[in-house]
This record gives structure tokens, sequence and C-alpha cells, in this order.
């Protein structure tokens, strides 16, 4: 029988993450700080349409669950420490999720779950890890390790005259219309990842004032040709959301990716450029630029949950 802390959770407590919930996540992650970017107020609304996310409130922490191609995922509460939340969440994950649905980790979530089930398997979801940098190697890039990125930012500076401006209420129209122009470069309907980043990176345009988001854009003869949407994390951490660039001029990448940094440096010394997904070039792409330490993520499959239950 469950223990009498174990609240009987079901999915009818949790609702859709909308806008009109900003408020309730910016107050939470007050007071409890979140390294990982899937947990941010941005990326729940922006990547809705395609991770469905929904959310309750249950004595003080927020719950929050997933459904990608009809497999439902759930976190680890974000509150106060509460056992018997944490084991209402694993039963209602077994109750809800037949089939070898698995229960998502928060990385700073890892050493209450290994108290409360120690015996229970953790399973690394490396392709979700994130990259977190020094915001000052990725500003300066010293050293030799950095020597070939230097060399392609000073080519794309002698064959591409550009300029860098923040991303505001007078350039946010030129914006969208670059992602247009970039989504027909990338054939993001033919692609479905794309299709859903299209959409988030939109959405999260489309209320770039609103979710308080900074940005820059890098303009070539006049037109806009890359941007950057980012947000900070942490106290300590910057998040760079979404990071785009035409194929006008080789090297734009590594210049947005700088100027970001020149920008954020003087306001928290990392800046976390979120995970690979798995994607090769992708790994070796964000490898190359030395990254200070990675944001770990842990998974426990339903199986893992049923073989090891936790004893009352």
């Amino acid at each position: 029988m469950p223990g009498r802390s174990d609240p009987l959770l079901t999915l009818d407590d949790f609702e859709p993450v909308t806008l009109e919930d900003q408020p309730l996540f910016r107050r939470q992650y007050a007071h409890y700080q979140q390294v990982h970017s899937d947990n941010t107020f941005t990326n729940l609304v922006s990547w809705n349409h395609y991770a469905h996310y929904r959310r309750a409130l249950v004595r003080g922490s927020i719950l929050i669950s997933s459904e990608i191609d009809g497999q439902l995922r759930f976190r680890a509460p974000i509150g106060p420490h509460d056992p018997g939340l944490l084991e209402g969440v694993f039963r209602l994950a077994q109750d809800a999720s037949p089939g070898g649905q698995f229960y998502v980790l928060d990385p700073g979530a890892r050493a209450r779950i290994a108290a409360s089930r120690p015996g229970l398997t953790l399973h690394p979801s490396r392709d979700l890890f994130e990259y977190v940098y020094r915001s000052s190697d990725l500003a300066d890039l010293p050293g030799r390790g950095y020597l070939t990125i230097r060399r392609q930012i000073n080519r794309f500076n002698r064959n591409c005259p550009s300029t860098v401006e923040p991303i505001g209420p007078e350039n946010l129209e030129e914006v969208r219309e670059f992602l247009a122009r970039w989504c027909l470069w990338k054939d993001c309907e033919s692609d479905p990842v794309l299709a859903a980043e299209r959409g988030a990176v939109l959405f999260a345009v489309g209320h770039f004032i609103e979710l308080g988001l900074g940005g820059l854009a890098i303009r070539l003869d006049g037109d806009v040709a890359a941007m950057t949407v980012f947000e900070r994390l942490n106290a300590q951490t910057a998040l760079v959301h979404f990071e785009k660039g035409l194929p006008d001029c080789e090297g734009i990448y590594k210049m947005i990716n700088q100027e970001t940094a020149i920008r954020l440096r003087d306001y928290v010394p990392y800046i976390n450029r979120e995970s690979d997904m798995g994607v090769p070039g992708l790994r070796e792409a964000k490898t190359r630029y030395h990254p200070d330490h990675m944001v770990h993520v842990w998974y426990a499959e339903v199986d893992d949950l049923r073989v090891n239950p936790h004893v009352y």
C-alpha cells in the first residue's frame, strides 16, 4: 500500500503549460534555480507543440510531464525536499506509463532519488547532456585550443563585412524573415525535428519581449544573416536557446557565438549552449569549444521502478 505521505497523483492533476503560467515558474525558479534548459519556462512554452508539456502544483512543488510520440515522461519535483511526493510521481509514472515508458530525471535530483531508492538503476542520457563553457573562453578564444576557430573568424571578418546589433522590437520582423529564409535553406518541411525547431524558434521570437529574452543579429549587406536568442538560466549561467545562420559566408556561426559571449561575459561566468541531441556533427562542434563542464541527465525506465519498489 502507498505510504501515508504519498499524494494520490493522477494525470488529471496536470494542466497544459501556457504563457499565463510564466509568473508561477518565475517565482518557483527564483527559489529553486535550474541548471538544464529543458526545465526553463521558455523551452516549455516554445516546444509545447512538440512535447505537449503539462504541469501540476502540488505541496509547493512544480511537477512537469511531457508526451512525445505517445510516450509519457515525468520529471523530478521542482520544489522543497519531499520524498513522499517523489514516490507519488514514481507511482504515477508506473501507473500511467505501460509499455516501457520512462521517468526523466533532473540532474539535481539524482542524490535525492539515490537516497530514496538506493538500488534504483539510473541510466545516463548522453544525448541530453548540456555543454557549459566559460564565458571568457568563448569571448576571447585563448590559446592553441582555439587557434582554428580564431582563424575562421578572422577570415570571416576579411571576406564578409558585417554589423552586429541586439534583437529588439525594431528588428523582430526582419529576424522572422531571416528564419523563413533559413528554414527554406534547411528544407525544414522534410525533417520533423527541424519542423519542430522552426515552430519553437518562431514562438520564442514571436513572444520575445514577453518572455524577457535577449538576442543578437548579424547583418551582411544590410540583411539579417545570423541570429541568437538567449536568457539568464541562473545566477551563474546564461542559456543560448537558438543560434542560426545562413551559409552566405563561412564562419558566420563562429562569429555569432563569439559576439554573444562578448556581450554576456560581464554578466555571467558561464554559458550553457544546450545539448547535441546525439547528432555527430553537432557533438564534434560543441566539443571543439572545450566545455568547462557538462550538465548530466539521468533516467529510470518504468521497469526499473517496478523491479526496485520503495519499501515503506
